[in-house]
């Protein structure tokens, strides 16, 4: 009946571990396409058992500003997703998993007296990812208008919407991934929809706001290295290997004049 008595109390206390102690920090960097590589640094649990570290780490999604990934402000409106493609060491390598405008933004863009534009469309670009790009359009006063408003009507919306599908669909299926996210980053295709459509009915701050991967091809390293590689003039590897010093070789004059001084002084 008391048997327990000598053991002391039933669950006694646990010793606290600091979890921070089992986990370890890897460098996420960001595909070539952007001016800034390392991007920061994310938190896994340990490899321990059939737990594996880089198996926690694939296909998490990171968001970033566009403007902290080019080094930009003007370009802070912008949030670029990048998903963990996969490990390298302690670097982690990503690829574009889509874009979105900031709130504050869309907001601002927003206003009374003028039509709101929007169009969407599924479009698989030439290496088999299959996006959802979204775009947004405004119409825009004439220069010398006297009337407050610049409403469109009805069927210029829809001339102006068809027109903007088009424009999507050529953009992305005639490039791969990489080349299309060179176009959202000076906002090309918005720049394009705006000339387009002028003779319908002017518009002003047309842009992608959204794009959403909604299928991506069978992983393959090759294309991510290449996508996450630039030929740079000090390392073969490209830019995504830590930045921990790198090996010198020495002039082979100064180790032939070593060599003899150590003979002489043997």
């Amino acid at each position: 009946k008391n048997k327990r008595i000598s053991k002391g109390k039933k669950g006694g206390k646990k010793k606290t571990v600091d979890p921070f102690s089992k986990k370890d920090w890897y460098d996420v960097k960001a595909p070539s396409i952007f001016n800034v590589r390392t991007v920061g640094k994310t938190l896994v649990s340990r490899t321990q058992g059939t737990k594996i570290a880089s198996e926690g780490l694939k296909h998490r999604v990171f968001e970033i500003n566009l403007a902290d990934l080019q080094a930009d402000e003007d370009q802070s409106y912008r949030k670029i997703r990048l998903r963990a493609e996969d490990v390298q060491g302690r670097n982690v390598l990503t690829n574009f998993w889509g874009m979105n405008f900031t709130t504050d933004k869309l907001r601002s863009l927003v206003r009374k007296w003028q039509t709101l534009i929007e169009a969407h469309v599924d479009v698989k670009t030439t290496d088999n990812y299959m996006l959802r790009m979204f775009c947004i359009g405004f119409t825009k006063r004439r220069p010398n208008q006297v009337k407050r408003t610049c409403y469109a009507q009805s069927s210029q919306i829809r001339q102006i919407r068809r027109k903007m599908r088009e424009i999507m669909i050529n953009q992305a299926t005639s490039c791969d991934l990489k080349e299309l996210v060179q176009k959202f980053i000076p906002e090309m295709i918005g720049k394009e929809i705006e000339k387009a459509t002028s003779n319908i009915y002017p518009l002003q701050n047309v842009f992608i706001r959204k794009v959403k991967i909604l299928k991506a091809p069978k992983f393959d390293l090759g294309k991510l290295m290449e996508a996450c590689q630039e030929p740079s003039p000090h390392s073969v590897h490209g830019d995504y290997s830590e930045d921990v010093g790198v090996k010198v070789d020495k002039p082979a004059d100064e180790t032939m004049a070593e060599g003899e001084t150590e003979l002489v002084g043997a």
